[in-house]
């Protein structure tokens, strides 16, 4: 099987297929690519905490180096968000990142970012694909020019800290002085939003602050399951709030004071929200996922601001960002970055943001979410996985190639959203998606309703629609 780059890159597992050998294959193919499409410039590599993370890294900066690009390897594991500071900063012609995010602890990945700090979108991802199959079949050959070449170490984390100030009301975070937990899940994000946080006025109590490249038997995910202990140490100490970032700390999760579990979507709202009220200049409007709450829309709808929806996938937000199209762009999947920042995910800016919303309204998240439903209407939102045999599998695909049914579990379908996946949208304003996954069989389904009972049953109805 070849290598393949998803949504977030290539990922495989760790001794398998992801090997020191393919590790330089890889990145040989990269430099050709971006050589192609891009200027000039260096390249920056990062790492985060998981095996040999930090010697794939240095193996792929050498190996840029030996091919003559200047590069730049970071000198402790780093968060995404700040590796992709560094790329513009450093006005660089691209990044690579050794991470697989908040995949289990056996993955490791390389995610290739480029000149704007963004993910490399599929027409790049595509071309580098198909330049590894070229460099294995030996239809192309890149030279080493400069064998013993160095790449230059860098630590980008006082740079991107100053410019997260230039985006976050640290006065209002200090006059509020908040007692916070801080979970960074063994990740990346050690070290930097503990320490800004701690800078201006927050006493942070911390847990799991120490690399385990298990990351303690699970993925690094900021998920209800995975935040258990910083809840009970929320509870136990009566904090305010507590936040997490998952393994590259470009995804957030979130415990309100009374240790209730808050969701990404309903933390997208409240934050666009927040910014409306809070930035009265910023012109703009919101970018959600097609798979991502439509209390977006409701919000936006109440501030007059356009609503841009996009296929799953985070590099089509940050195009809308690049654009200055939106002040806010948000997946269900705990994605979020703003205007003026940069066009990726960054889960410390994220917790920065609520932090500061908690300081300045002076109120918890739960009273925030009570008061954001009395004004647009309630609205919960789930996802779940549902695992396919191929002929399960083969019945749905022609099922939701077909015209849409008139009605599905007893509600009308008004409407069919094509862009990603297959979106049936019901006549009370609930919605249900289905999206097949690209690497398993595996259909993702999203459901979105009024109450959570309801949701229950829309979720139990995209159950019985999948497999009867």
């Amino acid at each position: 099987m070849g290598i393949t780059f998803g949504t977030s890159g290539w990922r495989a597992i760790i001794a398998d297929e992801f090997t020191m050998e393919n590790v330089r294959l890889v990145t040989r193919a990269i430099a050709s690519v971006v050589e192609e499409t891009s200027g000039t410039g260096a390249f920056i590599v990062g790492y985060d905490t998981r095996f040999l993370s930090e010697r794939f890294a240095a193996v792929c900066a050498q190996e840029l180096a030996e091919l003559g690009f200047e590069s730049y390897l970071t000198t402790r594991e780093t968060p995404t968000p700040a590796i992709s500071y560094a790329i513009r900063t450093k006005k660089a012609r691209g990044g690579i990142n050794f991470t697989a995010s908040h995949n289990p602890p056996q993955y490791n990945g390389m995610k290739l970012s480029t000149a704007d700090g963004a993910p490399a979108l599929p027409e790049t991802t595509k071309a580098v694909e198909q330049r590894i199959a070229e460099l294995q079949a030996g239809t192309a050959r890149i030279d080493k020019t400069t064998l013993g070449a160095k790449a230059t170490e860098f630590n980008p984390l006082e740079d991107y800290l100053a410019d997260l100030a230039t985006k976050i009301d640290f006065d209002k975070i200090a006059k509020a002085g908040l007692k916070l937990a801080y979970d960074p899940l063994w990740g990346t994000g050690r070290g930097y939003l503990d320490e800004v946080l701690r800078r201006n006025g927050s006493e942070v109590q911390t847990v799991h602050d120490f690399r385990d490249v298990l990351f303690g038997g699970h993925s690094p995910e900021p998920s209800e399951k995975n935040l258990a202990e910083m809840r009970q140490l929320v509870l136990d100490r009566k904090l305010a709030l507590g936040v997490a970032t998952d393994g590259d700390a470009d995804r957030f999760g979130f415990i309100d004071q009374d240790g209730t579990f808050v969701s990404a979507n309903h933390v997208l709202a409240l934050v666009l929200d927040y910014l409306c009220e809070s930035r009265p200049g910023w012109v703009g409007g919101v970018a959600r996922s097609v798979a991502t709450t439509h209390l977006l829309d409701k919000v936006a709808a109440r501030h007059r601001r356009e609503v841009f929806e996009t296929p799953v996938g985070f590099k089509f937000i940050g195009e809308l960002i690049n654009a200055d199209k939106i002040i806010l762009g948000g997946e269900e999947s705990a994605g979020l970055t703003i205007k003026g920042h940069f066009p990726e995910k960054d889960g410390i800016l994220a917790c920065l943001l609520v932090v500061e919303m908690v300081a300045a309204r002076g109120a918890s998240l739960g009273e925030m979410i009570e008061e954001l439903f009395r004004k647009d209407g309630a609205l919960y939102c789930e996802r779940v996985g549902i695992k396919l045999t191929a002929e399960v599998k083969d019945r749905l695909q022609k099922r939701l190639s077909a015209d849409a049914p008139a009605s599905i579990g007893g509600r009308r379908v008004t409407e069919v959203n094509r862009m990603d996946g297959v979106k049936y949208i019901f006549d009370d304003g609930t919605w249900m998606l289905l999206r097949m996954s690209g690497t398993e069989p595996v259909v993702r389904c999203y459901a979105e309703t009024h109450t959570k009972k309801d949701l229950e049953v829309l979720l139990e109805t995209s159950t019985q629609f999948v497999l009867s």
